[in-house]
């Protein structure tokens, strides 16, 4: 979707880019091949050219600041597909405290590998571990997970592409915390994990710290599942969403995701 999308474009908005697809500029390529036929509105033609030409070229040598600086926030979802590969999803639990040390667990997923950066043991590693990834995937990201470990990690950096699911799937139809939209979307959770929360997982952490091996182990396989949980989401939604965005129906009003 990303390679069709025209709306990070300066003077380019949802029924300018609709009207490119309906002229035939399906894709920044075709758009390229015959910059001169296509009727831009009242944007300037050579910025648009120009603009097309450094998202190309960004998108070759994998620059993702370039997208996360100009895609809006609720069109981040389009750059999913092509930066899938350095794509991670992440989810924290806390001890319930306002406290900036208070992060217990993160937990990262690939979409091949879950790890879990415990408090205590390998969570310091969190500032490298994060810049291996162009895209960040979270559920409420925006208000509560990012916030929380950029006052836990001074200094980090997140210039990654941030895809959250949260306004996305609310703008979608789709309302309610993460376990209500799972069931939307037929995600079990299993007999252990099912009907937790955040506060079991403050509970279970604190149980940990006493010595309870058995709640540390169900405190990640918690977090696990909100994790990995947000892979099919993103999946789901991405498939959703380019499907209803799909060059070939830009005659729909209205579609501006």
């Amino acid at each position: 979707m990303l390679k069709k999308t025209f709306i990070h474009l300066p003077g380019i908005g949802a029924q300018s880019e609709r009207s490119l697809w309906r002229q035939g500029a399906e894709d920044w390529d075709r758009y390229l091949d015959s910059p001169d036929q296509y009727s831009v509105g009242s944007a300037s033609k050579e910025v648009v050219r120009r603009g097309i030409s450094n998202s190309k070229q960004n998108l070759e040598e994998g620059n993702h600041q370039y997208f996360a600086r100009r895609l809006r926030a609720r069109h981040a979802w389009r750059a999913f597909d092509e930066f899938r590969d350095k794509c991670v999803c992440l989810d924290i639990e806390t001890d319930g405290t306002a406290d900036p040390d208070g992060v217990t667990c993160i937990g990262l997923y690939d979409g091949k590998e879950y790890v879990c950066l415990l408090k205590g043991e390998d969570i310091e590693s969190f500032r490298d571990v994060i810049t291996h990834y162009s895209m960040i995937v979270t559920f409420f990201g925006t208000g509560f997970d990012l916030p929380v470990l950029l006052r836990r990690f001074p200094g980090v950096v997140f210039d990654q592409i941030h895809l959250d699911l949260c306004p996305l799937l609310k703008n979608m139809g789709y309302r309610g915390g993460l376990k209500k939209i799972e069931t939307a979307f037929n995600i079990e959770r299993s007999e252990e994990t099912v009907g937790l929360t955040g506060y079991d997982a403050v509970r279970l952490w604190r149980a940990g710290q006493r010595g309870n091996d058995a709640a540390m182990d169900l405190l990640v396989r918690y977090n696990r599942e909100d994790t990995v949980n947000l892979m099919t989401l993103a999946d789901a939604a991405y498939d959703k969403l380019s499907g209803a965005l799909d060059p070939h129906k830009a005659a729909q009003p209205s579609l501006s995701i």
